[in-house]
């Protein structure tokens, strides 16, 4: 029986449409759609930080796509079953648009194409990832909703009154369950976590301004933790390692990861990051140049003035002028400077 407030799978039909020759995938939308909107979210704060407007597309030019390469090579491995038996197609591995990208993977992929990507431009491989760190929750969050128009990575069968749907004739549906069971939906539960934790990293951005990769580091802590529950629930085929699926590996070494990161970071940088720049690679905004030139030229007109009234009026004596406006000059040239 349904529940009244369970959560209906969306039509299959949408999953996928036509646009003239080409097939859009719901699940790529949604994808491309995080990947917006993490970089226009860390465009914003890198270029706070003082880096040059821009600049986060010549560094995702590399991250990008190293990251789908790894993100693919990361499921692959972890799904060994699915690709590597008597009589199969290899080729399939590359298949990418069949499905099958993993997030870890898309972390370890891209943290190499950024680190490629801030080497060529300047700037420092730590202050981007602090950069970076909550678009990376809402790139995800977005991801999971892919995973709903897919149907897919849902969770133990549930009697709460928020279960998915999830249509008996799905490849995924377990065996031996009765049509109309309700399943945890995973996806949902990891878009609020994510979420929350945007917002949570942004307000330990703005209140306590960790730096050095260790914004980043409290990233991988929080989706490592979450990563865990979520993954003990699901019930997609994985590999397991000792009894725990790979996945739980995958986020446990996450958290090693981000704790270590604050701690050796915080040991090595004790001050503040001096520029988002590596020495010798800085960036002046022209903006701030010409405001800089304009200012310092009006009080080289004010001190040319000056001096230009001092000499044509050599013969006046110094009572000639006001000690209100003496004040008043000198206070509006010093506010100038």
């Amino acid at each position: 029986m349904i529940a009244p407030l369970s959560i209906p799978s969306p039509n299959p039909d949408i999953a996928t449409f036509s646009v003239g020759p080409f097939t859009v995938h719901m699940y790529a939308l949604c994808i491309i759609a995080g990947i917006i909107a993490a970089t226009i979210l860390t465009s914003r704060r890198l270029t706070k930080r003082g880096a040059e407007p821009g600049i986060v597309l010549d560094i995702i030019l590399w991250a990008i796509p190293l990251g789908i390469i790894g993100a693919r090579i990361f499921h692959v491995l972890t799904h060994p079953g699915d690709y590597f038996y008597p009589g199969a197609d290899l080729l399939r591995t590359l298949y990418i648009w069949e499905g099958g990208i993993a997030i870890f993977g898309s972390l370890i992929g891209g943290a190499v194409g950024a680190y490629i990507g801030c080497r060529m431009t300047g700037i420092r491989f730590w202050t981007f990832a602090d950069a970076l760190a909550p678009g990376l929750l809402l790139a995800q969050a977005f991801g999971r909703l892919g995973n709903y128009f897919n149907h897919e990575l849902y969770g133990l069968p549930t009697d709460l009154p928020w279960g998915l749907e999830i249509e008996a004739s799905n490849p995924a549906f377990p065996i031996g369950l009765p049509a109309g069971t309700l399943f945890h939906p995973t996806f949902l539960y990891e878009i609020i976590w994510n979420l929350l934790g945007v917002a949570v990293i942004l307000w330990i951005g703005h209140r306590f301004n960790p730096q050095w990769g260790r914004l980043f580091g409290v990233y991988l802590i929080w989706y490592g933790a979450g990563r865990t529950v979520w993954e003990t629930i699901r019930i997609d085929p994985s590999e397991y390692l000792f009894g725990i699926r790979a996945n739980v590996w995958a986020a446990i070494l996450a958290i090693v990861v981000g704790l270590a990161v604050i701690v050796i970071q915080s040991r090595r940088h004790t001050g503040a990051e001096p520029s988002p720049y590596v020495p010798g690679r800085s960036w002046a905004d022209p903006k701030a140049a010409v405001d800089y030139y304009d200012t310092d030229a009006e009080n080289l007109g004010l001190r040319s003035a000056s001096a230009d009234d001092d000499a044509d009026g050599s013969d006046r004596t110094a009572s000639s002028t006001p000690s209100s406006e003496a004040t008043v000059a000198t206070s509006k040239t010093g506010s100038r400077s």
